[in-house]
């Protein structure tokens, strides 16, 4: 049952239950309870739910906060003792991938497999995006700046405009990418100019979101005297330099003002499939 703890919003149970890692789960529950601008999902996650005794315990834990159920569960038989106990106790629940199976299994006349997280099987596709999370990491913040020549996508950007994580995010998806910041008073690696391979974008946002996000950050390190480097003016100078450098470059750009990590990097990869690098 939803619970309304504030007048702004209206709380409410989810229950992922997944034989994997919950992944796919977190995903959808998170894209659909987005829709519903008044309401706030508390997230009960359980995964690697693969035997009776696992069951038992999701199905305890469920008992105690009622709410809704959610689940990815490819053994029969726990499946059924799932759905039984939602039934019993008038849960909702809904098996979230059975309509896509089904739709896809009458399209393509095959047969769904039953393996446990085989999206999650170690093939090539697994290794590639392992290398790109290596190849991220050892090119991140302008480390490296010559092995940046065998990136896929290179981002550039002043502090704070969400380089790194983007970075992670996009070799979570098979890219390798680094990225390099730009810096007051410091030219770009004149090597840059000599790679004809990466795709390169640049990260602007607001001047005002920039400072905000500066001056959360030296909150937290206990930082008072980078006074400059929050300073609004100076941010608007940093970030006037860095739009003229990119259209002089002809780099594309990405606002970050008002983005996810997400939705950044599924406007980098709409890009870099249109440019054809990535042939």
């Amino acid at each position: 049952m939803a619970e309304q703890k504030s007048e702004m919003f209206l709380y409410f149970h989810v229950h992922m239950v997944s034989d994997s890692t919950g992944e796919t789960l977190l995903t959808v529950m998170r894209a659909s309870a987005a829709r519903f601008c008044g309401a706030r999902a508390l997230e009960h996650l359980y995964t690697l739910v693969r035997s009776e005794d696992d069951m038992r315990r999701t199905i305890e834990n469920i008992d105690t906060r009622p709410g809704v159920v959610l689940y990815t569960i490819t053994n029969f038989q726990q499946r059924k003792i799932l759905e039984a106990y939602c039934r019993k106790n008038n849960i909702p629940a809904i098996s979230v991938l059975d309509q896509v199976l089904s739709m896809l299994g009458r399209y393509l006349g095959a047969n769904v497999t039953h393996e446990i997280a085989a999206q999650h099987n170690l093939g090539s596709s697994y290794y590639n995006r392992i290398s790109a999370l290596d190849f991220s990491m050892a090119h991140d913040d302008g480390q490296n700046a010559a092995g940046l020549k065998d990136a896929d996508i290179i981002l550039l950007g002043i502090s704070r405009t969400s380089k790194t994580p983007t970075s992670i995010y996009l070799a979570n998806r098979g890219y390798r990418t680094g990225n390099i910041p730009l810096v007051p008073g410091s030219p770009l690696p004149a090597l840059l100019d000599s790679f004809s391979k990466p795709f390169v974008v640049g990260l602007v946002a607001s001047p005002e979101r920039i400072t905000q996000i500066r001056t959360q950050r030296l909150q937290t390190l206990n930082d008072t005297r980078n006074v400059d480097y929050v300073d609004i003016e100076k941010v608007q100078d940093e970030m006037r330099d860095a739009r003229r450098m990119f259209t002089k470059k002809g780099y594309p750009v990405v606002d970050v003002t008002c983005s996810s990590i997400e939705e950044t990097a599924a406007r980098i990869i709409y890009l870099y499939q249109g440019s054809g690098y990535h042939t």
